[in-house]
């Protein structure tokens, strides 16, 4: 890559200058000392200008007038073909083309160079964020249009009279009411965090209360999955919004309850030297290398169809991320080197904040 723009820029022009100047006094000295006597041998030095003379001068002139204009376009050529085609690329974006890129070109200054890697990043985080859009928008479709056509047809043999009312069809249709209102809400959440906007409302509260209270009101789902929960709560004293907090914690909970039934889960709490941590370890099928790389992106399942016959809208690891993160900490999967599956959720410590 070039040097810095500006002094490649101040150095052509001094260079350019100096060449200018030189070609004129060189040819002036060689003129009146060389060629002046070849052309007027005869002639007696006088003082008086000369047709010669004149044309001698704008032939000097000439010769370091183009010499320092091919030098200076050749510069610009260098300067204007990088901003030339980040401009095309951007009109292409401002179109609708997210994979228009800008050429960098052979030479380059070190300003233009990083101009032109910049926008490349940026119409590919744009190529990008389209692409998890119209996924987004996908999924969301197809993750409520499961519920509402159940919830249609139920409401339509009310209805016609092929359904006959009672308190179990309602407490079903509330059941479908509530799942779409969990849709809802998890969308929500991950949109006020795409915005910026998810903020907590923190109190200080200890992640071992928070945990015991998310277990609590899990613990039919859990035992009838077949789960059991071995508990090591320390004390771990935190700012933090407790009902995000423990929505995300019971997201994890139910990521066990759904894709590792009949496990073994251990439910973790403490303190390390950067961070407190929520940590949630299975003994089932667990996740691939690769797919552990994906398994915070939203409407993601390593298994589609049996994610979705168990339930799951795939948003459940992306909140548990997008809660982590707004509370300036993050959610991670831990490598155990065991079978399973280890996710964990780590929040900045607080200068109350002791171990047990």
């Amino acid at each position: 890559m070039g040097g810095n723009l500006n002094a490649r820029i101040v150095r052509a022009m001094i260079t350019l200058t100096l060449m200018a100047f030189a070609v004129v006094c060189f040819g002036l000295m060689a003129y009146f000392f060389f060629i002046y006597d070849w052309l007027y041998p005869e002639a007696t030095y006088d003082e008086s200008w000369r047709l010669g003379d004149t044309v001698t001068l704008g032939l000097l002139l000439g010769i370091g007038i183009l010499t320092a204009s091919v030098v200076g376009w050749r510069l610009s050529r260098q300067i204007v073909e990088p901003l030339k085609s980040v401009a095309g690329a951007a009109r292409k974006v401002a179109q609708g083309d997210f994979s228009a890129r800008a050429a960098s070109g052979a030479k380059r200054f070190g300003e233009a160079g990083d101009l032109v890697d910049d926008f490349n990043r940026m119409a590919e985080q744009l190529q990008r964020a389209q692409s998890e859009l119209k996924y987004s928008n996908s999924a969301i479709a197809h993750e409520l249009r499961t519920p509402l056509t159940i919830l249609r047809g139920r409401l339509q043999g009310l209805l016609d009279g092929a359904f006959a009312p009672s308190p179990e069809l309602y407490t079903r249709l509330i059941t479908h009411v509530d799942d779409l209102s969990a849709i809802v809400e998890e969308l929500r959440t991950l949109a006020l965090n795409n915005a910026g906007q998810l903020e907590p409302d923190l109190k200080r509260l200890d992640l071992a209360v928070e945990a015991e209270a998310a277990l609590l009101s899990l613990d039919d789902q859990l035992h009838a999955a077949g789960i059991t929960v071995a508990r090591q709560l320390d004390r771990a004293v935190v700012s933090a919004d407790p009902a995000r907090l423990r929505q995300a914690m019971v997201a994890i909970l139910d990521n066990c309850r759904r894709y590792a039934p009949r496990a073994h889960v251990r439910v973790e709490t403490g303190v390390t030297d950067g961070h407190v941590f929520f940590r949630c370890s299975d003994n089932g099928p667990g996740l691939s290398e690769e797919n552990r790389a994906r398994a915070f992106d939203r409407f993601w399942r390593a298994d589609d169809s049996r994610g979705r016959s168990l339930g799951g809208s795939g948003l459940g690891l992306s909140i548990v991320k997008a809660i982590a993160q707004a509370h300036g900490g993050d959610a991670i999967i831990v490598p155990s080197g065991q079978p399973g599956l280890t996710v964990e959720i780590r929040l900045p410590r607080t200068a109350d904040t002791v171990p047990a």
